[in-house]
């Protein structure tokens, strides 16, 4: 089986040609997207670009402070942009997001590298790096959905909480229904995604690996292991995202404090 062939200026450049076709359906169709599509494009190149040359500067150094300083700092990004996305927020809404990242993503991805896959040392950037930001970039949708949906569902549906505040119900009681709703909406991508893979999509990760040379069937285990940890993280995360939010919208009285809540990005 051979290795990943070599990619070079031109070869990336006639992929990028591609993008012609977006650019023209946004032009006749009067969408107005192709100034943003162009950006898009040129901060996707810059950004890789700049990432390829940051990793392979870490997997050289191959130090575990360094590593773990990288790590670190994408899981602070990540917390940041997760709740950048809602069209409500709450005070520390920053701060809940990056603990919910930090557990989520974090954690998972030691968990996984050391004990799962059992990497010598468990920082090893070659592994660790790569798994932190594929989790963090599905827990991060996971976490801006569900805490997004919490709080649209506080705000509109106040005459339910309020109704079951009224009548006793505990503090947990009266956010369950709303926590409920927020982690249907934060779990359905990667519910959607399990269901279909494999069967409709070959993933990224297989696929990449599949092209730099590895056996498919262990290029499919693989994806599983990121698959079943990516659901995991989600989970986690988007739970723990919206639980910090409940927690602030109803107090320990019990009472819905809908005062906290603003409204806008």
């Amino acid at each position: 089986m051979i290795g990943p062939l070599p990619l070079g200026p031109g070869q990336l450049a006639l992929a990028a040609a591609l993008l012609l076709v977006n650019g023209a359906l946004s032009v006749w169709l009067g969408l107005g997207l192709e100034r943003r599509l162009l950006a898009a494009a040129l901060r996707a190149t810059v950004q890789l670009a700049l990432l390829g040359h940051v990793l392979r500067f870490v997997f050289e150094l191959d130090s575990a402070a360094v590593v773990i300083a990288v790590c670190v700092l994408m899981i602070a990004l990540a917390g940041r942009e997760a709740v950048a996305r809602t069209s409500r927020r709450v005070r520390g809404l920053v701060w809940h997001g990056v603990f919910a990242m930090a557990v989520a993503g974090g954690g998972t991805a030691v968990l996984a590298s050391g004990l799962v896959i059992g990497v010598e040392p468990w920082w090893a950037p070659q592994y660790l790096v790569p798994l932190v930001g594929m989790l963090l970039g599905n827990a991060l949708t996971g976490v801006s959905l569900g805490v997004d949906r919490a709080l649209a569902v506080v705000d509109e549906q106040r005459g339910s909480v309020e109704a079951l505040l009224a009548l006793g119900a505990s503090r947990l009681e009266a956010a369950r229904p709303v926590a409920a709703e927020a982690l249907r909406a934060g779990m359905l991508p990667i519910v959607n995604t399990l269901s279909a893979v494999g069967l409709v999509t070959i993933p990224g990760m297989m696929t990449g690996q599949i092209l730099g040379g590895t056996e498919p069937s262990l290029a499919a285990r693989y994806q599983l292991l990121i698959l079943f940890l990516i659901a995991g993280a989600v989970a986690m995360g988007t739970a723990i995202a919206v639980a910090l939010v409940l927690a602030q919208v109803i107090d320990d009285d019990p009472k819905l404090r809908l005062d906290r809540i603003q409204t806008g990005r």
